[in-house]
């Protein structure tokens, strides 16, 4: 049985759902107007995903802000511009096939993404992904869901 439960929405210096325009624009279009998502269009750009991510979907995006890609060792984001390969397992990694809202997960949930690797959602005391925690839901896009995530998480390798 799933137990719904909802996300805890906090708000950071950077990223409100306010910044949003809620579920008229695309994954892409969307977090291009929220202005803290420049590292992640840059690096979808970079791997070819870009038109896959305004397809039709739906999909569920954990999307790192500008500052999770900045916290990465240095080096690490330039190094993966040049290998679009490895760049597009990592960021398919932070997408889950469907709209999966906040209500749809459950504790220690396993969730299988685009990369074909499983994350782990945990829901309590706090929901995160991979470690990563979850700073703004259910941003809802006209072909899915973003989930703002204060880091970048990586598959294992």
């Amino acid at each position: 049985m799933l137990r719904r439960t909802f996300f805890a929405v906090t708000a950071t210096a950077a990223v409100t759902t306010s910044a949003f325009a809620l579920g008229e624009k695309d994954i892409v279009d969307t977090a291009v107007d929220a202005g803290t998502f420049t590292t992640l269009i840059a690096a979808a750009e970079a791997a070819g995903l870009v038109d896959t991510l305004k397809g039709e979907g739906p999909f569920t995006v954990f999307a790192p802000t500008d500052e999770a890609f900045a916290a990465l060792p240095e080096g690490t984001v330039e190094g993966l511009l040049e290998d679009p390969e490895a760049l597009a397992a990592i960021l398919t990694y932070h997408v889950v096939p469907g709209k999966v809202m906040s209500t749809d997960l459950s504790n220690e949930m396993m969730a299988t993404t685009v990369n074909g690797a499983d994350v782990k959602i945990m829901t309590e005391p706090g929901v995160m992904v991979d470690g990563a925690n979850v700073v703004a839901a259910d941003i809802e896009a006209s072909n899915g869901v973003i989930h703002v995530i204060d880091a970048v998480i990586l598959p294992a390798s």
